[in-house]
Protein backbone atom coordinates (compact mmCIF):
# COMPACT_ATOMS: atom_id res chain seq x y z
CA UNK A 1 0.00 0.00 0.00
CA UNK A 2 1.30 3.45 -0.92
CA UNK A 3 0.80 6.42 1.39
CA UNK A 4 1.48 10.01 0.38
CA UNK A 5 4.28 11.84 2.14
CA UNK A 6 3.46 13.89 5.24
CA UNK A 7 2.18 17.33 4.29
CA UNK A 8 1.67 16.35 0.67
CA UNK A 9 4.80 18.07 -0.66
CA UNK A 10 6.42 16.15 -3.52
CA UNK A 11 10.00 16.12 -4.73
CA UNK A 12 9.94 15.52 -8.46
CA UNK A 13 12.30 12.79 -9.56
CA UNK A 14 14.42 15.06 -11.75
CA UNK A 15 15.11 17.42 -8.84
CA UNK A 16 15.48 14.59 -6.32
CA UNK A 17 18.12 12.80 -8.41
CA UNK A 18 20.10 16.05 -8.53
CA UNK A 19 19.54 16.93 -4.89
CA UNK A 20 17.84 20.19 -5.86
CA UNK A 21 15.01 21.50 -3.68
CA UNK A 22 13.03 24.13 -5.62
CA UNK A 23 12.64 27.49 -3.97
CA UNK A 24 9.46 27.71 -1.94
CA UNK A 25 9.09 23.93 -1.49
CA UNK A 26 8.68 23.53 2.27
CA UNK A 27 7.75 20.66 4.56
CA UNK A 28 9.41 18.16 2.23
CA UNK A 29 10.02 14.56 3.27
CA UNK A 30 13.41 14.02 1.65
CA UNK A 31 13.44 10.27 2.34
CA UNK A 32 10.12 9.52 0.64
CA UNK A 33 10.29 7.85 -2.78
CA UNK A 34 8.18 7.46 -5.91
CA UNK A 35 6.14 4.45 -6.95
CA UNK A 36 3.36 3.69 -9.41
CA UNK A 37 0.20 1.61 -9.42
CA UNK A 38 -2.57 1.34 -11.98
CA UNK A 39 -5.14 2.24 -9.34
CA UNK A 40 -3.43 5.31 -7.87
CA UNK A 41 -0.93 6.45 -10.47
CA UNK A 42 2.37 7.95 -9.27
CA UNK A 43 2.67 8.51 -5.52
CA UNK A 44 5.48 10.22 -3.63
CA UNK A 45 5.57 8.85 -0.11
CA UNK A 46 6.13 5.67 1.87
CA UNK A 47 5.02 2.10 1.33
CA UNK A 48 3.77 -0.69 3.56
CA UNK A 49 3.89 -4.46 3.22
CA UNK A 50 0.89 -6.51 4.33
CA UNK A 51 0.28 -10.23 4.86
CA UNK A 52 -3.22 -11.55 5.55
CA UNK A 53 -4.48 -15.11 5.90
CA UNK A 54 -7.34 -16.16 3.61
CA UNK A 55 -8.77 -18.37 6.36
CA UNK A 56 -8.82 -16.09 9.39
CA UNK A 57 -9.51 -12.36 8.88
CA UNK A 58 -6.68 -11.14 11.07
CA UNK A 59 -3.78 -8.94 10.00
CA UNK A 60 -0.68 -11.11 9.78
CA UNK A 61 1.86 -8.39 9.07
CA UNK A 62 1.86 -4.66 8.47
CA UNK A 63 5.27 -3.05 8.14
CA UNK A 64 6.86 -0.01 6.56
CA UNK A 65 8.86 -0.43 3.39
CA UNK A 66 10.34 2.09 0.94
CA UNK A 67 7.68 3.18 -1.51
CA UNK A 68 9.99 2.37 -4.41
CA UNK A 69 10.97 -1.08 -3.09
CA UNK A 70 10.13 -4.28 -4.95
CA UNK A 71 7.16 -5.91 -3.21
CA UNK A 72 7.75 -9.34 -4.72
CA UNK A 73 11.28 -9.47 -3.29
CA UNK A 74 9.89 -8.48 0.10
CA UNK A 75 7.26 -11.20 -0.25
CA UNK A 76 9.89 -13.87 -0.73
CA UNK A 77 11.89 -12.64 2.26
CA UNK A 78 8.88 -12.63 4.56
CA UNK A 79 6.94 -15.68 3.43
CA UNK A 80 9.70 -18.29 3.50
CA UNK A 81 9.81 -17.93 7.29
CA UNK A 82 6.36 -19.57 7.30
CA UNK A 83 7.12 -22.38 4.85
CA UNK A 84 5.75 -25.03 7.25
CA UNK A 85 2.45 -23.16 7.53
CA UNK A 86 1.92 -21.58 4.11
CA UNK A 87 1.29 -23.65 0.99
CA UNK A 88 -0.22 -21.00 -1.30
CA UNK A 89 0.58 -17.28 -1.46
CA UNK A 90 -1.14 -14.65 -3.60
CA UNK A 91 0.16 -11.34 -4.92
CA UNK A 92 -0.86 -9.05 -7.77
CA UNK A 93 1.06 -8.68 -11.04
CA UNK A 94 4.08 -7.26 -9.21
CA UNK A 95 4.90 -10.89 -8.42
CA UNK A 96 4.79 -11.95 -12.06
CA UNK A 97 8.26 -13.48 -11.99
CA UNK A 98 8.81 -17.01 -13.28
CA UNK A 99 12.08 -17.39 -11.37
CA UNK A 100 10.41 -16.36 -8.11
CA UNK A 101 7.53 -18.71 -8.86
CA UNK A 102 9.93 -21.61 -9.46
CA UNK A 103 12.07 -20.85 -6.39
CA UNK A 104 9.10 -20.81 -4.03
CA UNK A 105 7.75 -24.00 -5.56
CA UNK A 106 11.00 -25.98 -5.64
CA UNK A 107 12.74 -24.73 -2.51
CA UNK A 108 9.81 -24.20 -0.16
CA UNK A 109 6.84 -26.10 -1.68
CA UNK A 110 4.87 -22.84 -1.81
CA UNK A 111 2.63 -22.10 -4.79
CA UNK A 112 2.66 -18.48 -5.91
CA UNK A 113 -0.56 -17.21 -7.47
CA UNK A 114 -0.41 -13.95 -9.40
CA UNK A 115 -1.63 -12.16 -12.53
CA UNK A 116 0.68 -12.73 -15.45
CA UNK A 117 1.43 -9.92 -17.88
CA UNK A 118 0.06 -10.36 -21.36
CA UNK A 119 2.40 -10.83 -24.32
CA UNK A 120 5.21 -11.91 -21.99
CA UNK A 121 4.57 -15.65 -22.06
CA UNK A 122 6.78 -16.73 -24.96
CA UNK A 123 9.26 -18.95 -23.12
CA UNK A 124 8.43 -22.55 -22.32
CA UNK A 125 8.94 -21.88 -18.59
CA UNK A 126 6.42 -19.02 -18.58
CA UNK A 127 3.92 -21.01 -20.63
CA UNK A 128 4.15 -23.79 -18.06
CA UNK A 129 3.66 -21.24 -15.28
CA UNK A 130 0.64 -19.82 -17.10
CA UNK A 131 -0.98 -23.26 -17.45
CA UNK A 132 -0.54 -23.91 -13.74
CA UNK A 133 -1.80 -20.44 -12.82
CA UNK A 134 -4.95 -20.91 -14.90
CA UNK A 135 -6.12 -24.03 -13.10
CA UNK A 136 -9.67 -23.30 -11.84
CA UNK A 137 -8.91 -24.10 -8.19
CA UNK A 138 -5.91 -21.76 -8.23
CA UNK A 139 -7.91 -18.87 -9.70
CA UNK A 140 -10.62 -19.41 -7.07
CA UNK A 141 -8.02 -19.04 -4.34
CA UNK A 142 -6.57 -15.94 -5.95
CA UNK A 143 -9.99 -14.30 -6.18
CA UNK A 144 -10.25 -14.45 -2.39
CA UNK A 145 -7.49 -11.86 -2.27
CA UNK A 146 -10.06 -9.18 -3.12
CA UNK A 147 -11.97 -9.92 0.09
CA UNK A 148 -8.98 -10.53 2.38
CA UNK A 149 -5.80 -8.56 1.68
CA UNK A 150 -7.24 -5.51 -0.07
CA UNK A 151 -10.00 -4.82 2.49
CA UNK A 152 -7.52 -5.35 5.34
CA UNK A 153 -5.24 -2.67 3.92
CA UNK A 154 -8.29 -0.47 3.59
CA UNK A 155 -9.18 -1.09 7.24
CA UNK A 156 -5.73 0.01 8.43
CA UNK A 157 -5.86 3.04 6.17
CA UNK A 158 -9.30 4.02 7.49
CA UNK A 159 -8.49 3.44 11.17
CA UNK A 160 -5.40 5.64 11.11
CA UNK A 161 -6.49 8.03 8.35
CA UNK A 162 -3.48 7.08 6.24
CA UNK A 163 -4.31 9.15 3.22
CA UNK A 164 -0.98 10.79 4.07
CA UNK A 165 1.80 9.76 6.43
CA UNK A 166 1.75 11.19 9.94
CA UNK A 167 5.48 11.78 10.07
CA UNK A 168 8.47 12.42 7.81
CA UNK A 169 11.46 10.14 7.28
CA UNK A 170 12.04 6.41 6.99
CA UNK A 171 12.75 5.63 10.65
CA UNK A 172 9.76 7.57 11.99
CA UNK A 173 7.39 5.82 9.62
CA UNK A 174 9.03 2.45 10.23
CA UNK A 175 8.20 2.37 13.93
CA UNK A 176 4.86 4.12 13.47
CA UNK A 177 3.64 1.60 10.88
CA UNK A 178 4.84 -1.25 13.11
CA UNK A 179 2.88 0.17 16.05
CA UNK A 180 -0.24 0.50 13.88
CA UNK A 181 0.07 -3.11 12.76
CA UNK A 182 0.48 -4.43 16.30
CA UNK A 183 -2.50 -2.39 17.55
CA UNK A 184 -4.70 -3.90 14.84
CA UNK A 185 -3.40 -7.42 15.47
CA UNK A 186 -4.09 -7.24 19.21
CA UNK A 187 -7.60 -5.88 18.70
CA UNK A 188 -8.43 -8.45 16.02
CA UNK A 189 -7.11 -11.32 18.10
CA UNK A 190 -9.24 -10.25 21.04
CA UNK A 191 -12.29 -9.95 18.79
CA UNK A 192 -11.63 -13.36 17.24
CA UNK A 193 -11.35 -15.03 20.66
CA UNK A 194 -14.66 -13.43 21.67
CA UNK A 195 -16.29 -14.65 18.49
CA UNK A 196 -16.84 -11.05 17.38
CA UNK A 197 -16.12 -9.38 14.05
CA UNK A 198 -12.42 -8.78 13.42
CA UNK A 199 -13.36 -5.83 11.21
CA UNK A 200 -15.32 -3.81 13.76
CA UNK A 201 -12.36 -2.90 15.99
CA UNK A 202 -12.18 0.88 15.78
CA UNK A 203 -13.19 1.49 19.39
CA UNK A 204 -10.62 -0.93 20.79
CA UNK A 205 -7.79 0.24 18.55
CA UNK A 206 -8.34 3.94 19.16
CA UNK A 207 -9.65 3.70 22.73
CA UNK A 208 -12.97 5.37 21.93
Amino acid sequence: MMTRACGGAVWHQKHKSQGIIPKGLTGLDKEATWSYSKADGWIYGHGSFTIVSHRIPILGLFQWMPNSAHEAKRLETEIVAFETLVKVVCMDSKADDEKLYSRLKQDYSIKLLTVMRKKMNKSEARQKMLREQNQPWMRQIYQKRSVTVEPMQGLVKELFELQTCWMRGDESNRWLFAAMGIAVQVAQRNAYLRGASTWNIKEEVLGL
